[in-house]
C-alpha cells in the first residue's frame, strides 16, 4: 500500500499543541457545520489533540465520530479530551490519509483540517478520502496559504520568516500555499461538485496577540520546523533568532494584527 512520503512541518513540540488545542469546529469548520446531521459518521484525519473532533462528536450525538492521526502520541491526548468531555461516540486511531484502512463508503463526512499541505500526495489522499466516504456523502478540507498571510505592522523579519518556513515546507514534501489549490486537488482527484470557499484567522487583541507570537516564536526556535530547517540547510541558527525575534516584536506592538487566509472545500462523493 502507499505511504506518507513527505516529513510532517511542525512536529508535535508544546508550541505547536497550544496552536491546535485551541482549535474548535467553530474556529476551523464552520463552512462543514451546516451539512452535520445527528445520525451521521464522521472521519476526522489528521486529528492532533482531538478538540475539533470533540466538537464534531458532540455535534453528530446519535451518530460516531472516528478521528485519525499519522501520530500515535497525540492520540493519548485526543482520547482524554474527548473523556473530559463525557463523550461516548468517538474514537482514535492511527492512520495514513494515503492508505485508510477502512471499508469503501463507510462514512457520511470525511474531514481534514490543516492536512494535505503536509502529504506528499494530496491528490491521492483525496482520492482515498473519496474512497471511504458514501455515495452523496462531504468530503471537506480546510488549509492555510502561508504566502497569502499578511500582517501589521510591515516587520521585514516576518517576511524573512514566511520565505523560510515555504522553503522548508517544500523540503520536507509539502505544499505550504495549499489553500489556494485545494479546489484543484479536488477535481484532480475526481470530484465534479466542490463548493470553493475561504475564512480567515486574525489574532489582534493584546493577549491572542502575545498568544500567537509567542507560540511562534518558540516554535521557530525549538520544534521540529527549527531542525528541519538547520538540518535541511534552509538557515543557520542565527537566522532563527531573528525570525523568533521578529514575531516578538510583532507581538509586542499594540498595533499588532495578522491575518491566517484559509482555503476550503466541500466536495459531494
Amino acid at each position: 500500500m502507499p505511504e506518507e512520503t513527505a516529513t510532517y512541518t511542525h512536529g508535535h513540540h508544546p508550541s505547536v499543541l497550544r496552536s491546535h488545542t485551541w482549535r474548535t469546529a467553530a474556529n476551523s469548520a464552520g463552512y462543514l457545520l451546516g451539512d452535520l446531521r445527528p445520525h451521521m459518521r464522521v472521519l476526522d484525519i489528521g486529528c492532533g489533540p482531538g478538540t475539533i473532533t470533540a466538537d464534531l462528536a458532540a455535534l453528530v450525538p446519535e451518530g460516531h465520530v472516528t478521528g485519525v492521526d499519522a501520530e500515535p502520541g497525540v492520540l493519548d491526548q485526543a482520547r482524554a479530551t474527548a473523556a473530559e468531555r463525557g463523550l461516548d461516540n468517538v474514537m482514535f486511531e492511527t492512520a495514513d490519509v494515503h492508505a485508510l484502512g477502512y471499508e469503501d463508503d463507510s462514512f457520511d463526512v470525511v474531514h481534514a483540517h490543516q492536512v494535505l499541505q503536509h502529504v506528499g500526495d494530496p491528490v491521492r489522499a483525496l482520492r482515498e478520502m473519496r474512497r471511504v466516504c458514501a455515495p452523496g456523502g462531504i468530503v471537506a478540507a480546510r488549509d492555510s496559504d502561508y504566502d497569502a498571510m499578511f500582517w501589521y505592522p510591515l516587520i521585514p523579519g516576518l517576511t524573512e520568516w514566511r520565505e523560510l518556513y515555504r522553503r522548508v515546507a517544500r523540503g520536507n514534501g509539502g505544499e505550504p500555499d495549499a489553500g489556494r489549490q485545494l479546489h484543484v486537488w479536488a477535481r484532480q482527484a475526481g470530484f465534479t461538485e466542490v463548493n470553493a470557499s475561504s475564512s480567515t484567522w486574525c489574532y489582534a487583541g493584546g493577549d491572542e496577540r502575545v498568544w500567537w507570537s509567542e507560540l511562534w516564536a518558540e516554535r521557530t526556535l525549538a520544534s521540529s520546523f527549527a531542525r528541519s530547517a538547520v538540518d535541511g540547510g534552509h538557515a543557520i541558527e542565527e537566522q532563527l533568532h531573528a525570525a523568533a525575534q521578529a514575531w516578538r516584536e510583532w507581538g509586542a506592538d499594540e498595533d499588532g494584527w495578522f491575518a491566517v487566509p484559509h482555503g476550503e472545500i466541500r466536495c459531494r462523493a
